[in-house]
């Protein structure tokens, strides 16, 4: 008969269990093995059951089971065991504490903006790579004791879950996030109440936020959320879903972000006595306006906008993801003026004290009315990076015109290679093979894993088979799944039960579907294809996966070719789609390939991270040569496609897939299926080893950590705290560009003499005076940088790979100095001014330079 209602049941956790509810609402148990097989241990279909989400679990365990359980010993004492690691960890000094000289000075935190974190599927805040980035960022952040705090946003309904339609077409579907089920808790304030900030919008609308924390192992992760009784119904929806709405919802979210997140940074660090963030370190653009806030803080305490402006850059890292225009945000200024709401003054209303135009130039493009999230992110940080050294090359160039007069290598923006968290993405049977070369330590601190070439081709061997028999049984589940959300009938689908092998060379490929990714690169010759996974000897199997953006129709087409040829009767027991990827799926997927397939648009990759967790598992890289490959691309290791170069890119696709397919044929098939008298892969795992031993030790997330905290916070925190030390540092440089920007086209060089050759020739290894005139138009010898920047020419007489020799002032006025001229050929030189201060961090920082 019909129920007239429901109620939900729920278990009550007994007294001695409590500490479950501890270890629960740490997220260290996303890449803690024990802590998992603790909740498995108490009842593995309830855990199952819900999604392998401890909180969402504990209510769905039986009274019987928690009573059973908080009478056994041995359960207690493995869960006592557990909290007391756990304490252990949050506890002890780690990498940084061990590293970072103490000065006696307050401990240089960081505050880390992000538009999504990736740490687990109960926390579903990502959509995909620079999701999992930030949540790899903060798992070996915490490892490695880096004092931080992070700032995303709560979203209601989180990214799309993905399924298809009968042809093949994405469909996108949206799950509410229950906060009672979420790994988060609200942050209280002294009060005892839900800490909340408040933002401004025009017409006067208040705007509150809530303040969530979701704990990263030793991070807080504070997560703000708009869903709240007190605002209109407008303002609930602000954080609704992730990349959701249009252009309008974009910037709101992004004001939330942004500006509600440095308030809600300083509301937490009062209430619970964490140190205020020296470091604030933007990951994109997304959280730009947290700079405008910043600077409209130190205005309201006096500051110039000026000064203001210097002293937040001091402090500010900025990391730029995409390699491609498209992929930046850009708003209309017009836009953004409404939302920063200048008063009769022209002071923000949105940012108290922020005066709104001067504020604007910071992010408009030249010459436009067009407002560019990228370009307000280099202006208001003194450091920045691409995610890979290719990556910075091509960021260089990308935003060159911001830095006028200097040659692209100069412009100020370096690279800190990507990584991936070792203990998240490495599976239970590689950990255990790492364990038996390396012992029970975290390898993610060491440099040297040259102990991995003492695995055998067997133990290397089961650890593979295994794990390329969990990818097929995932696989044969999901692709069944989805035909049946795709209307099949169980009856017609038994098909799916055989499909792929566990003993076949599988190659994996899972990305988000945007066009220059290529998904369908393979598909350029599909009959080619065809022999290729259908050979009766040495077959080959391909798992595929990725979400398009709901809005990027060119991707979706791209996705359902895909599906459309992986579902043809003739090759669907050696292609797969599986749909909606996410963190659990690439577990499995990424562990179980033995080669990983990557084929971007070169250089439109910026880092491209899926292949490096492959690479911890065992598996080979074939890939263009972009993103990390382009860097630690090495023959031993993988396969490196070639680019083609030619401006057609129908052309191009049709040449790299050539090559594909041949390296596919004669390299990477033969090599798998070559077996010794014992049945050992001995060439196949040489190579496996080789990539383990070179390549893994690059590319994990604490080294990624490591070089941000050397490269970047630290020399941010000391310019930041200069500006603490010396309250009148600020106004001092402040004064000083003004006079240096109003005095430079006065300033010039003049009567540049070359003395120490025969004529125009030099000998080889002579030494050799250069010497120039410099107007200083008032500028003292110290406000000045003078070089001479000499080195090969090209057709045009540009200076290429110049080396630059500063230049010192001689009694005679005349500025010089002497070296000698190593290598032989036509040497161009010429001599250059630049603006000197102890405040800057580059050459290029104000864009003026002088050439003779």
């Amino acid at each position: 008969m019909k129920s007239i209602s429901t109620i939900t049941v729920a278990s009550d956790l007994p007294a001695a269990l409590e500490p479950l509810r501890e270890l629960a609402y740490n997220l260290r148990w996303t890449w803690r093995r024990q802590t998992l097989d603790l909740f498995t241990r108490l009842d593995a279909k309830a855990f199952a059951d819900s999604g392998q989400n401890p909180i969402a679990m504990l209510s769905q365990v039986s009274a019987g089971r928690l009573a059973e359980a908080a009478r056994d010993e041995t359960f207690l004492a493995r869960m006592r065991a557990e909290v007391g690691d756990l304490n252990t960890y949050l506890d002890s000094g780690r990498w940084f504490q061990r590293t970072v000289p103490s000065t006696g000075a307050p401990t240089p935190a960081v505050a880390y903006f992000s538009m999504e974190f990736g740490i687990s599927p109960t926390l579903p805040i990502y959509s995909g790579g620079l999701g999992i980035l930030a949540g790899d960022h903060l798992k070996s952040a915490s490892d490695l004791g880096v004092p931080m705090v992070a700032i995303g946003l709560l979203y209601q309904w989180g990214y799309f879950s993905q399924s298809l339609d009968r042809d093949g077409w994405q469909q996108e579907n949206y799950k509410h996030n229950d906060t009672a089920t979420l790994p988060v808790q609200p942050v209280r304030g002294k009060d005892g109440e839900q800490l909340t900030v408040t933002l401004t919008l025009p017409g006067q609308r208040e705007v509150a936020v809530a303040v969530w924390c979701a704990q990263v192992g030793r991070i807080p992760l504070l997560l703000l959320d708009t869903d709240l009784e007190v605002n209109d119904a407008e303002a609930r929806e602000i954080t609704d879903r992730l990349y959701g709405g249009d252009h309008e919802h974009r910037i709101l979210q992004e004001i939330v972000l942004g500006i509600g997140g440095v308030r809600a940074v300083k509301a937490y660090s009062e209430a619970t006595g964490f140190p205020a963030p020296q470091v604030f370190h933007l990951n994109e653009g997304h959280a730009g306006f947290s700079g405008l806030e910043r600077v409209g803080q130190l205005m309201g305490e006096g500051a110039s906008f000026a000064e203001a402006v210097a002293e937040v850059r001091a402090g500010t890292v900025f990391t730029t993801h995409t390699p491609v225009p498209a992929g930046i945000d850009r708003f209309g200024a017009e836009q953004l003026r409404r939302y920063l709401d200048a008063d009769a003054a022209g002071t923000s209303r949105l940012i108290p004290s922020l005066p709104v135009e001067a504020a604007l130039a910071l992010g408009i493009e030249n010459g436009t009315d067009i407002f560019n999230m990228a370009h307000l992110g280099f202006r208001i940080a003194q450091r920045s990076n691409g995610v890979a050294k290719l990556h910075g090359a091509v960021s260089r160039g990308m935003f060159r015109e911001l830095y006028p007069g200097f040659d692209v290598p100069e412009v100020p923006i370096g690279s800190v290679t990507n990584g991936v968290h070792r203990r998240t993405w490495t599976s239970g049977p590689m950990d255990d093979l790492y364990k038996k070369a390396m012992g029970d330590v975290d390898i993610s601190s060491m440099s040297d894993w040259s102990a991995l070439a003492s695995l055998t081709d067997h133990d290397l061997g089961e650890a593979r088979d295994t794990l390329r028999a969990e990818l097929v049984t995932m696989a044969r589940s999901h692709v069944k799944q989805s035909w049946l959300r795709r209307g099949a009938d169980e009856a017609e689908l038994a098909w799916t039960d055989h499909i792929l092998d566990p003993g076949v060379l599988t190659i994996g490929f899972a990305r988000r579907v945007s066009t220059y990714k290529r998904l369908t690169l393979m598909l350029q010759d599909p009959e080619r294809l065809k022999r290729i996974l259908l050979d009766p000897d040495r077959p080959v199997q391909i798992v595929i996966a990725g979400k398009s953006h709901p809005a990027d129709r060119p991707g979706k087409e791209f996705l359902q070719q895909m599906v459309r040829f992986t579902d043809q009767h003739g090759v669907r027991d050696r292609i797969a789609f599986l749909p909606d990827y996410d963190i659990r799926m690439a577990e499995v997927l990424i562990a179980g390939s033995d080669v990983w397939l990557n084929n971007p648009i070169r250089p439109e990759e910026a880092s491209g991270t899926s292949g490096m967790k492959a690479v911890l598992n065992g598996g080979l890289t074939f890939s263009i040569s972009d993103g990390w490959w382009d860097e630690m691309k090495d023959d031993e290791s993988g396969w490196t496609i070639p680019t083609a170069e030619v401006e057609d890119r129908g052309e191009r696709d049709r040449m790299e897939a050539e090559a594909l397919y041949e390296i596919l044929e004669n390299s990477i098939v033969p090599l798998f299926y070559e077996r010794d008298a014992r049945g050992l892969q001995r060439g196949w795992m040489t190579k496996v080893r080789s990539s383990l031993v070179k390549v893994a030790p690059q590319i994990v997330a604490a080294r990624m950590v490591r070089d941000y905290v050397t490269d970047l916070y630290l020399p941010a925190a000391r310019a930041a705290g200069a500006f603490s030390a010396d309250p009148a540092l600020a106004g001092e440089f402040a004064s000083w560009r003004t006079q240096v920007a109003e005095v430079w086209p006065k300033v010039s060089v003049s009567d540049v003499r070359l003395e120490g050759g025969r004529g125009a020739t030099v000998p080889t290894g002579a030494e050799v005076t250069l010497s120039a005139d410099v107007q200083q138009a008032g500028l003292r010898d110290e406000d000045v940088l003078v070089e001479a920047v000499i080195g090969p020419v090209d057709a045009d007489g540009e200076i290429i790979d110049g080396r630059l020799v500063p230049l010192q002032r001689g009694e005679d006025g005349r500025w010089a100095a002497r070296f000698a001229l190593a290598h032989p050929g036509t040497v161009g030189y010429t001599v250059r001014v630049t603006p000197q201060h102890p405040v800057l961090a580059s050459r290029a920082e104000l864009g003026l330079v002088t050439t003779a």
